[in-house]
């Protein structure tokens, strides 16, 4: 019953909870850091092409996206201005970290066979990360001057009641992981740590990476 769930929360989960985020912050197990950064930018087909952000003529990248072949026919480049409309729209990209301090945590508790800690730990580094991320994409909407509309309520804000969507790489909208090369060489995540494995996975675990669009009808949406 509700109840119940309640019951537990209140008697199990945030003890729990409140006990490790003491425990994190005696130790210094999260150490956040940010990278992130703004480039010209538009669509031409399926592609979104990068400039130069002194020269908005010299092309620097292009991520070529996937369109849907049903439903909508959306794709990411839909949401930014046609290369020949005579101005450059704005695209940004970002990278978030909590360190490699709580995966090396973590680790250690898997080792010694402690695997509700190690579960309880990885946790809140995964959620954590998450939650700068969404911490910094809202700064990045501030920047913008468009999180004026941002609705009050956490269940509103998970239904994306903002303007703008934060894209990962291997997730429905952009699924090829490749691309997270191009954002790599683009943003120079390595400035807070962070490496890309031969499989595009960033090291440390807890990290993500996103590009930021700033469109009214940008939402999330699988390219399938």
């Amino acid at each position: 019953t509700r109840e119940n769930f309640d019951n537990l929360v209140e008697e199990t989960v945030e003890p729990i909870f409140e006990r490790l985020k003491k425990w994190c912050k005696e130790e210094n197990v999260l150490r956040p850091k940010v990278v992130y950064g703004w480039w010209p930018c538009a669509s031409d087909g399926d592609d979104v092409v990068i400039y130069d952000s002194e020269d908005h003529d010299k092309e620097i990248a292009r991520y070529a996206f996937p369109r849907q072949s049903k439903r909508a026919r959306r794709c990411l480049s839909d949401f930014f201005k046609p290369i020949n409309c005579g101005e450059r729209d704005v695209i940004g990209m970002s990278c978030v970290t909590v360190g490699d301090e709580i995966s090396r945590r973590t680790r250690d508790l898997f080792d010694k066979d402690e695997y509700t800690e190690y579960l309880y730990l990885h946790g809140i580094g995964v959620e954590c990360a998450e939650a700068l991320a969404e911490y910094w994409h809202k700064k990045m909407r501030i920047e913008l001057g468009i999180a004026g509309d941002d609705k009050s309520t956490p269940k509103e804000l998970f239904a994306q009641g903002y303007q703008g969507s934060r894209y990962s790489f291997g997730y429905p909208a952009c699924p090829e992981m490749e691309k997270q090369e191009i954002m790599f060489k683009l943003l120079e995540p390595d400035r807070i740590g962070c490496t890309l494995t031969e499989s595009w996975e960033i090291v440390p675990e807890q990290s993500t990476s996103a590009i930021i669009v700033h469109h009214h009808q940008a939402k999330y949406f699988s390219a399938k």
